[in-house]
């Protein structure tokens, strides 16, 4: 996991390894001041000469700048370092993802791939932080403040033996306490991080059924459980502040009482006032470091879930990639399906689509229908390869899905889903998704085929019109025939609409197939719909139920003798005749 995350510093290296070395010369100067003042006061206590006090304020100016100068050495490379390091991780975490299969996808879930890119980026890079800086400062500051105290009087420092172990096992005990509440936190960001994604996506439906009190109490109980188990560790580790206080005033009370026992008693002969006072420094840079690497355990702690949260991610190989030796063009938009059985998982109870057996010639105009559940998506996913087929094979001009370049299958493959995205941005830089390098001119074509150019023109922008995340200032009609010109511009030798003429009217319903007819007569079409009207005029119509091919047939044909078509179509011209 460590060989995996350093992996990300890539050309950080050079500030990650300055960091620590600036903060070696820190706590070094930082040690040596203290002695020096000691060295001061000693001598202003014997009477020495204004010479000598000006020599040690040099000294003691020089070393201070000096330490300014590495501090702040080692705070801009650390946080040079630790943003990089973060930006890396980001950007190989968001390059992954972009890589994974719909499968991969679903593994995680949408919202434990926004936490572990936000959140648990920013807690490993926290802790990198604190591991180049501050986990190097404190036990360097740790042996060198002992070093130097043992140095100013071995008998005093004693005193650290009975003190530490009470710093240390207190410690050990809010560590230990606070640990399991940091690693059970995360599963509940990604509750969080669901409630939030699912409320602000469908913040429309939530307002049509006037469900904003409920979404409001499961956020809030999301919410609630999140800070509860945070508040629990906060109180526990709370205990740091007032314990490492007692230890470092009784500390320093007992240095201060025997230390000036020592100075009476023995003249100055034994020690002097300045030893004593440079003593009561080093005792509390020695508690204070203590202080601080419990709180790099507690960070670095928090830190390990994230980071293995994250390395899970890096780890995971999708589920679909490139063969060896990848076809790099597609012959035409013949589709074949050969005894395929497909299943969302390897531990499912149950076939998605069992023994399709399918065969539609290039050029063609398909249309498939069925009921909710009868697998028409699940059907059509398996042409760009979005999954792959748990057995059979699935062929596309001929050759197998499996053995074709993933980009070239999928530029010859364009699919308008169910659920019609749209990106914040132009109309025009929306439509451009389907072919970068697209002109004005056949953007405004593709429009013209899908039915939307039309409407695109009474924007006052028109192409230039701005639309919002998601396409929320754009009626779900106009959404869809965006999606469908957008589709077109990659000039695709299949196209496949699934139900994505849903919220447009029968009559651009109409015009859009015979567009589809007239002027890409060559590519194959397969329309998913709910409405027979949609699909009566294809060449070959597919009934699918439960995940099996029911029948296969003209209009006519299934009307004729499919009870399915019949009883859909009859329902269908029933309720038309009623609302006419």
């Amino acid at each position: 996991m460590v060989k995996k995350l350093l992996s990300c510093v890539r050309e950080y290296k050079k500030t990650s390894i300055l960091t620590p070395l600036f903060v070696m010369l820190e706590v070094i100067l930082e040690c040596i001041i203290p002695f020096i003042i000691a060295k001061l006061v000693n001598g202003l206590q014997s009477g020495c000469e204004m010479s000598e006090v000006i020599k040690y304020g040099l000294i003691l100016l020089v070393m201070a700048m000096a330490s300014l100068f590495c501090g702040a050495a080692s705070g801009w490379n650390c946080a040079t370092a630790s943003c990089g390091f973060a930006k890396n991780l980001r950007h190989d975490l968001f390059y992954k993802v972009q890589g994974f299969s719909f499968a991969n996808i679903d593994k995680f879930s949408t919202s434990s791939l926004v936490t572990r890119l936000t959140t648990d980026v920013t807690n490993v890079q926290n802790a990198y932080m604190m591991i180049i800086r501050t986990a190097v400062r404190t036990p360097f500051m740790f042996i060198f403040a002992l070093v130097m105290s043992i140095t100013m009087s071995p008998s005093l420092s004693v005193t650290y033996v009975f003190i530490l172990p009470v710093l240390i096992v207190g410690l050990a005990i809010v560590m230990a306490s606070t640990m399991p509440l940091f690693r059970k936190v995360f599963k509940k960001y990604d509750a969080l991080n669901e409630s939030v994604q699912e409320n602000v996506s469908g913040i429309r439906v939530v307002k049509a059924y006037v469900r904003e009190d409920y979404e409001i109490n499961k956020f809030n109980k999301a919410s609630d459980n999140l800070k509860n188990d945070f508040t629990k560790a906060e109180k526990i580790l709370a205990f740091n502040t007032p314990l490492m206080q007692f230890c470092m005033y009784t500390l320093m009370l007992v240095i201060s009482y025997f230390g000036a026992n020592k100075i009476v008693k023995s003249g100055g002969s034994d020690m002097l006032v300045g030893d004593l006072s440079s003593l009561i420094t080093y005792s509390v840079q020695v508690l204070m470091s203590l202080m601080m690497l419990s709180m790099v355990f507690v960070m670095v702690t928090m830190a390990i879930e994230s980071a293995r949260r994250i390395v899970e991610v890096l780890d995971d190989e999708s589920t679909i990639t490139n063969p060896e030796n990848p076809i790099m063009t597609v012959a035409d938009g013949s589709i074949d399906f050969n005894g395929v059985t497909f299943a969302y998982s390897k531990n499912a109870d149950k076939n998605v689509l069992e023994n399709v057996d399918l065969h539609i010639k290039s050029g063609q105009t398909i249309g498939i229908i069925g009921g909710t559940g009868s697998s028409k998506t699940s059907l059509i996913q398996l042409i760009p390869r979005l999954y792959d087929v748990t057995d059979g094979d699935v062929r596309v001009g001929g050759v197998d899905v499996r053995s074709y370049d993933l980009k070239t299958l999928r530029d010859a493959v364009s699919v308008v889903l169910q659920k019609n995205v749209l990106f914040s941005g132009t109309i025009k830089e929306n439509i451009r998704w389907g072919d970068e390098n697209a002109t004005d001119e056949e953007v405004e074509r593709v429009c013209q085929l899908a039915q939307a150019d039309e409407f695109v023109q009474r924007f006052p922008e028109k192409y230039d019109t701005y639309i919002e995340q998601g396409g929320s200032n754009v009626s779900g009609g106009q959404k869809q025939r965006l999606c469908i010109a957008r589709a077109l511009l990659k000039k695709p030798k299949i196209l496949i609409l699934d139900d994505s003429t849903s919220a447009v009217d029968t009559k651009t319903d109409a015009l859009i197939r015979k567009a589809f007819a007239e002027e890409i007569p060559d590519t194959t079409k397969i329309i998913i719909a709910q409405r027979i009207a949609s699909v009566q005029d294809a060449d070959q119509i597919i009934v699918l139920d439960g995940g099996r091919i029911n029948a296969v047939g003209t209009h006519d044909e299934l009307l004729e003798s499919n009870e399915i078509y019949q009883e859909v179509y009859y329902s269908q011209t029933k309720s038309n005749e009623e609302v006419g």
